[in-house]
């Protein structure tokens, strides 16, 4: 099951990603580099989790979804000096790929937090957020350029706002799709038997984004309660 499901990152190289992901606003942390015992302690809790959690994921989106592709591939992204961070992507025949970087499996400090994390990611295309930021993306980028249109500005004008407009619209609803993922994770999380109240004490460790404008993700204290809130009505 793991040789089949855990690849190297480079096989799939070139592809779209999607900035939809527990650290995809930067470094989560830059953890101690872990003694040879310890990565392969990290390695055996990651394999049992990815074993244990991708069946819930799938039964999960098969339940909640269809025709879309369930059959989720999950990979290690190994390239040196990655930060710790996981994220949701999509190869060219649409099967979703969920990446861990080698950085974020060596700073989990449990099955739990790993757990957590990949429910989360598979939260992502269950929920179809990749295809509804791009959807928001494109809606701004036409706002934006009809609006700099109807104030004359010129085709360079028109491209930097078209620009500028799917950023913004690629934004609009980020947090929203983040604790979606929280409260869908915790279930998938708690269903694999794992608890994903523990398993998001990692946000306590993760530096606070806050509440900024056009922020990709909400605070950690808002993400914590709704794991609490989702978590208690299970």
């Amino acid at each position: 099951m793991f040789m089949r499901t855990i690849v190297a990152l480079g096989l799939i190289a070139g592809l779209s990603a999607c900035d939809v992901s527990v650290g995809g606003a930067g470094p989560i942390l830059t953890p101690a580099q872990p003694t040879a015992a310890g990565a392969q302690s990290n390695a055996r809790n990651f394999v049992r989790v990815v074993n244990t959690v991708e069946r819930v994921a799938e039964n999960e989106c098969r339940a909640r979804t269809q025709n879309l592709n369930c059959d989720f591939n999950i990979v290690v992204d190994d390239r040196p000096g990655e930060p710790a961070n996981a994220y949701q992507t999509l190869d060219r025949q649409g099967r979703p790929i969920i990446a861990f970087t080698i950085a974020l499996i060596n700073d989990t400090r449990n099955e739990d937090e790993l757990a957590f994390v990949l429910g989360h990611e598979a939260a992502h295309h269950i929920a179809g957020h990749i295809g509804r930021q791009q959807q928001n993306a494109v809606a701004g980028a036409v706002i934006f350029a009809g609006l700099a249109t109807l104030s004359g500005g010129d085709a360079n004008a028109v491209r930097s706002a078209q620009e500028l407009g799917a950023q913004v619209g690629a934004r609009s609803y980020s947090k929203e799709f983040e604790l979606e993922a929280d409260a869908l994770g915790t279930i998938i999380t708690a269903r694999a038997g794992y608890d994903p109240l523990r398993g998001a004490e990692f946000f306590t460790r993760i530096p606070d984004p806050g509440d900024k404008f056009l922020g990709t993700h909400p605070p950690n204290a808002s993400r914590i309660e709704t794991v609490r809130r989702t978590a208690a009505g299970l």
